[in-house]
This record gives structure tokens, C-alpha cells and sequence, in this order.
């Protein structure tokens, strides 16, 4: 049987956003480096999900951080509290394991305690065992110009810690645009994961950064009561949801020395300095940096590809 990398190097590629001969490949109809689509091989043929499993989805810079942060403070609330949680210490991404990567040869390097796990993979392409199997999937999009504003910084900052240049703004834009960034294109991503959840709403909460940034109270408390861990009216009382909520928000996690000075996979050539991981949050960023046509181009492109789907952004 070929291996995957020799399966990989069959496939469209084209130039990633940065200077270095970092390919994006098109795979199952998504734009990727090789190195995920290896990992989302793998968990295709290795990942077994469990009933009690909960999938946090997104296509990347699109409030992951952010949901990790609060999914799992939910999760191990009755264990830590917000002097003595993980997140204080810890990146969420090293709270949470990342199918692609941490998960893709095997299910069982994980802590039965913790039923999170992460993907960036769209929903055509996810393992067999986490679409037909009872677990929970939370999906989370962004509107498609703060996404990729802060996809594009990510990428600046991230070619800056390896010495290498990434492609100018307007050329990262364009690729964009023509769906190529890493699993893109962007709008099919959010579509794959919209129709799901209309399907089968017990299944797949879909969720928007605007509306969560906007009363991330009431987003907590339906986060919890999806996933099975509903706060209950005593805790509401004593201020538990107000609390995780707090210790969740940018401003906080940005602050943390882990946030500041650590880094993540740190001593594998996947490193990265967790800085790197906060910028902003904001909402309406783009403003500061999209040109009126660039942001009308996408509208456009952003109308044109949710026509009929009932989804706005």
C-alpha cells in the first residue's frame, strides 16, 4: 500500500503563504501542509471515538484558543477552580490534545479524565468513529475578514520566530480568497459544519465568535448544557459561570507568564511560542488593515458562497 507521503505527493499543491517551500496540498477537496494531512490519514484509520467524547471544530484563528479555554474549565470544574486550574499553567492547546497530531496513530495516549480533544479537520473529512458514534461535537466561525486578518498575523508572527518571511498581506489575501489557506477554503469549512448541525442538532452545537464575544454568560451555559455538564442553579447562584468566564477572557490568558514566555510542543519541529496564539480578540479588527475593496471582495465571495444555506457571517 502506498504511504501517505507518497499519497501526498500525488496531489495539487500550491504555494503556502510563506517564503519557504511550504507546499499547500488539496486534499478531499481542502488546502493543507503535509504534515496535518499525514495526521488526518492516520486518525482516519486509527482514532476511535468514545460515547462520552467532545470534538471542538474550527478551521484555524477562528476563536479555538478562546473555546479550548472554556470548554475545558466547564469540563473540570468540580476538580480545579479558578485559582488552581491547568489553564493558569498551561496553553489550552496542551489542556486539550489535537487529533491531527497528538491522537492521529492512537486513541488511547489520552487521559481518561479528559474527554476534549481538538481538529481543524472539516466535517467530510473527520474519522468514521467521531460522525457515527454518540459523541459531541462543538463547532465555532468567524466572520471571514477578522478570520483571516488574524490567520494572516498568525502566520507573520509564527515565519518571524523561524527567520522566515511571509507572503505580503495582499497576496496572502488573494489566496485566500480562491479558498487556498490551511483547510480552506474557509466558507466550505463553516458549510460542512453547518448543514451537519442542522441535520442533527443533538449532535453538533455550531457556534459564532461575534455572538459568544457579545454574551459569553448565556454561550457558557448552553456550552455546558450541550456537552452534559449543566451548571446547576446553586452554582449559577455563587457565581460559577461569571467566574470561568473571567478567567477565560483574552485579557487574562494573555497575561498569564505561561501566555507570555512558554512555548508549546516545545522540542519538536512543530514548536511554537505560545504568545503567538494571542493578538487581539477583537471584533472588527480587519478594519485595520483590509483596504474598503479587499473587505467588499469578500463579502462578495462570502454571499455568493452561503447563498441558500440559511448562514450568515
Amino acid at each position: 500500500m502506498a504511504s501517505f507521503k507518497e499519497i501526498i505527493s500525488t496531489l495539487p499543491r500550491r504555494k503556502g503563504w510563506t517564503d519557504s517551500n511550504n507546499d499547500l496540498f488539496l486534499y478531499r477537496g481542502f488546502w493543507c501542509y503535509s504534515f496535518f494531512i499525514e495526521g488526518v490519514m492516520s486518525a482516519q484509520q486509527n482514532f476511535q471515538s468514545q460515547p462520552s467524547d467532545i470534538v471542538i471544530c474550527s478551521a484555524p484563528k477562528t476563536g479555538t484558543t478562546w473555546l479550548k479555554s472554556l470548554t475545558f474549565a466547564i469540563v473540570t470544574r468540580t476538580t480545579f477552580d479558578d485559582s488552581t486550574s491547568p489553564l493558569l499553567a498551561n496553553l489550552s492547546h496542551d489542556c486539550v490534545p489535537f487529533l491531527e497530531v497528538d491522537l492521529a496513530h492512537s486513541s488511547t495516549n489520552r487521559d481518561p479524565k479528559n474527554p476534549l480533544l481538538a481538529t481543524h479537520v472539516p466535517y467530510s473529512s473527520l474519522p468514521r468513529s467521531i460522525i457515527d458514534s454518540s459523541c459531541k461535537i462543538v463547532y465555532i466561525c468567524r466572520n471571514p475578514k477578522d478570520s483571516f486578518v488574524s490567520f494572516y498575523h498568525f502566520i507573520a508572527r509564527l515565519s518571524a520566530s523561524k527567520d522566515m518571511k511571509p507572503v505580503a498581506l495582499e497576496e496572502a489575501f488573494e489566496l485566500y480568497c480562491q479558498g487556498v489557506s490551511n483547510y480552506g477554503p474557509y466558507w466550505d469549512h463553516v458549510l460542512g459544519f453547518w448543514k451537519a448541525s442542522l441535520d442533527r442538532p443533538d449532535k453538533i452545537l455550531f457556534l459564532k465568535y461575534e455572538e459568544m464575544i457579545e454574551d459569553t454568560v448565556l454561550y457558557v451555559k448552553k456550552l455546558a448544557d450541550f456537552i452534559g455538564y449543566p451548571f446547576s442553579s446553586e452554582e449559577i447562584k455563587k457565581g460559577s459561570v461569571d467566574k470561568i468566564v473571567s478567567m477565560c477572557s483574552f485579557e487574562k490568558l494573555s497575561n498569564l507568564e505561561v501566555n507570555k514566555s512558554g512555548k508549546h510542543r516545545e522540542g519538536t519541529p512543530g514548536v511554537i511560542e505560545n504568545k503567538i496564539y494571542f493578538r487581539k480578540g477583537k471584533v472588527g479588527d480587519w478594519e485595520n488593515y483590509l483596504t474598503p475593496e479587499m473587505a467588499a471582495q469578500l463579502d462578495s465571495i462570502t454571499l455568493q458562497k452561503l447563498n441558500g444555506s440559511g448562514l450568515t457571517l
